[in-house]
């Protein structure tokens, strides 16, 4: 059974950092595409963040380009998204998702992704 469990979230003032981590289990990172996305409150939900292991490849969305950093470890199953000079925009709830057989962050579209996780909450104070 795919699970992925979100944690890390919280509170955060501006300028500050978080880290959140997504622990999976059930596949491997070898043939999947794993993504964080957010959803502010009253907003769509939006991708940040991409890596694929097929491609080596990570892909950010450009209001978090230079801020955030998506990196995985094999090892521990963890993809981690390292959130640096907040923002207060950057409140939401954060998800991380997979998407299994995929060799490349290129194109995908959130349906395409078969597993989330329940969502962390990121406050970011002014």
């Amino acid at each position: 059974e795919v699970q992925l469990v979100e944690s890390g979230g919280g509170l955060a003032q501006a300028g500050g950092s978080l880290r959140l981590s997504c622990t999976a289990s059930g596949f491997t990172f070898d043939d999947s595409v794993i993504a964080w996305f957010r959803q502010p409150p009253g907003k769509e939900r939006e991708e940040l963040s991409c890596t694929s292991s097929g491609d080596g490849g990570t892909y950010y969305e450009n209001s978090v380009k230079g801020r955030f950093t998506i990196s995985s470890d094999n090892a521990r199953n963890t993809i981690d998204l390292r959130m640096n000079s907040l923002k207060p925009e950057d409140t939401a709830v954060y998800y991380c998702a997979v998407s299994l057989g995929r060799s490349s962050c290129l194109s995908l579209t959130s349906s395409e992704f078969d597993y989330w996780g329940q969502g962390t909450q990121v406050t970011v104070s002014s």
